[in-house]
């Protein structure tokens, strides 16, 4: 699309050939008489003068002709058919600072025309001299000032009333203006287009990005939803889906947060505690702690939330919601716990929360003034068990034995195993008569028991050593060394009985006691 500038020159070109050929008729009817000075001139005449001697009578009609020519705005130039410039009117210095004498003076396309356009101007002159067909062109000038102007050119053959060529009128207007115009408008155009290129490469790392991330953000196991700030959706990765169960392909992008809800909470266990934790969270900017959230068919997801700042910082773009399913993990972090507190035969807890237990009870004990008891349980005569029938058997005899002492001990009362045939129950709040009382209890259970190997009935029992802290002793290890030495006491009797552990004065802090 053209400019203002381009239509406007254009228009005055048009003009201008309109008027120039008008002049051209005018001019015809002088072509005869200067035919013989012009076509055989070598030399170019001087430029004020009449190009051939005339006749008297044509004096004035030349003077006008010259006047005409002269006052043209444009550069008009006469060149013969050897394609030398024999004469050029006065616009010529106004356009290029030179006189018509200097230009007439030598070469004038070795003198105007810029060095890198000379060969086309004279191979174009050299054209329409041969081919007798006007033409026009574009070229640059060079002014005497030494600066650069954009001239538009049109070659008009010129004939006499037989059709001889006489030579050319050469005519020379100015389009600097146009050129400069359409240089910005190139400019401008290829500006626009670099942008646009910046624009779509951008636009298409943009996406590449976007693609990659989703992809990325569709393989995590970890649901991951973004809301803007008018909460509502604008990405959910496809595991959100998968935790829940959300129909497959559904478009949740620019629903509200309540229609996502209303979903969610026909799977949860305690709906209201849920939206109440949600609604918490949306007052606050700081990020969420961890929630679990249980659902109706045992799972559990874990929720955390936090707002996304934008990318001055200064605002918020909207809030990231990430949601795991935690029930294996939670099932695994479980087992290994039990694994490390329980006994893997018996299933009872062991040492190490044994001694757990024991320290936070006796701290309980120093803080409010309470006793806490131990039973120290050794069994009397396992070591043949094993030895005689095996080390299956003897394991039988251990998950029985620790199946039936669990139904005595009561709820408040730990059963636990510390190795081999060795056994212990912690009591808190204890007295002397309720630990008898359990030893007791323990002892009769375990005489009681009868297992069967190779057609043979087997039987166990047990030596018990009680011990009371803190009155017996404030220390868990000193405590367990009493309750030891006091059911090595009892195994020395004969065992199937229970011993009381002996305080500093060296006294039973009670009778020991037969199990029978």
């Amino acid at each position: 699309m053209a400019s203002p500038v381009v239509t406007a020159v254009a228009g005055s070109a048009v003009m201008l050939g309109l008027a120039g050929a008008g002049y051209v008729l005018l001019l015809r009817q002088r072509i005869a008489r200067l035919t013989a000075g012009a076509a055989g001139a070598g030399d170019a005449p001087d430029s004020h003068a009449n190009p051939a001697a005339g006749e008297a009578d044509d004096d004035s009609r030349n003077r006008y002709f010259r006047l005409a020519a002269e006052s043209g705005g444009a550069v008009e130039g006469w060149i013969n058919p050897a394609g030398k410039l024999y004469w050029v009117n006065r616009a010529v210095e106004v356009s290029t600072g030179y006189t018509p004498d200097e230009v007439l003076a030598g070469d004038f396309v070795e003198l105007l025309v810029y060095e890198k356009d000379r060969r086309y101007c004279r191979d174009q002159i050299g054209e329409v001299l041969e081919s007798g067909v006007p033409a026009e062109s574009e070229l640059r000038i060079v002014t005497k000032a030494g600066k650069q102007r954009w001239m538009a050119c049109r070659w008009q053959p010129i004939r006499n009333e037989s059709g001889s060529l006489l030579g050319l009128r050469a005519l020379m207007s100015d389009v600097q203006a146009r050129k400069e115009a359409e240089y910005k408008l190139l400019e401008t155009v290829a500006a626009l287009r670099r942008a646009q290129a910046l624009s779509e490469h951008y636009l298409r790392r943009s996406n590449e990005e976007r693609s990659r991330l989703s992809a990325l953000l569709d393989v995590v196991r970890m649901g991951i939803l973004f809301m803007d700030t008018d909460r509502r959706v604008v990405f959910c990765n496809r595991a959100l889906f998968n935790i829940w169960g959300l129909p497959p392909g559904d478009g949740f992008v620019g629903v509200r947060d309540a229609v996502l809800q209303q979903h969610i909470v026909q799977f949860l266990v305690d709906p209201q505690a849920y939206q109440r934790h949600v609604a918490e969270v949306l007052q606050q900017e700081e990020p969420s702690e961890p929630f679990e959230i249980r659902c109706k068919d045992g799972r559990v997801v874990r929720e955390f939330s936090r707002v996304v700042p934008g990318p001055d910082g200064a605002g918020e773009i909207g809030r990231i919601w990430v949601f795991e399913d935690v029930t294996e993990q939670l099932r695994v972090a479980e087992q290994l716990m039990c694994l490390a507190e329980r006994d893997p035969l018996t299933n009872l807890y062991n040492r190490r929360r044994f001694h757990e237990e024991l320290e936070r009870m006796l701290a309980d004990g120093r803080r409010h003034g309470e006793s806490v008891g131990l039973l120290a349980i050794d069994l009397d005569g396992f070591k043949p068990v094993n030895d005689r029938y095996g080390h299956q058997a003897g394991d039988e005899v251990l998950v029985g034995l620790a199946s039936a002492v669990g139904a005595v001990v009561r709820r408040n009362e730990m059963f636990f195993r510390m190795g081999g045939d060795e056994f212990a129950i912690l009591v808190p709040i204890a007295t002397a008569q309720e630990l008898s009382e359990l030893a007791r209890r323990v002892c009769v259970c375990i005489a009681s028991l009868r297992f069967a190997f190779s057609g043979e009935s087997v039987a166990v029992t047990a030596s018990i050593g009680i011990a009371l802290g803190p009155r017996h002793e404030n220390d868990g290890e000193r405590l367990v060394g009493a309750a030891d030495r006091a059911m090595y006491v009892a195994k020395a009797l004969g065992g199937n009985c229970w011993e009381f552990a002996r305080d500093s004065d060296a006294r039973r802090l009670d009778g020991a006691s037969p199990a029978g």
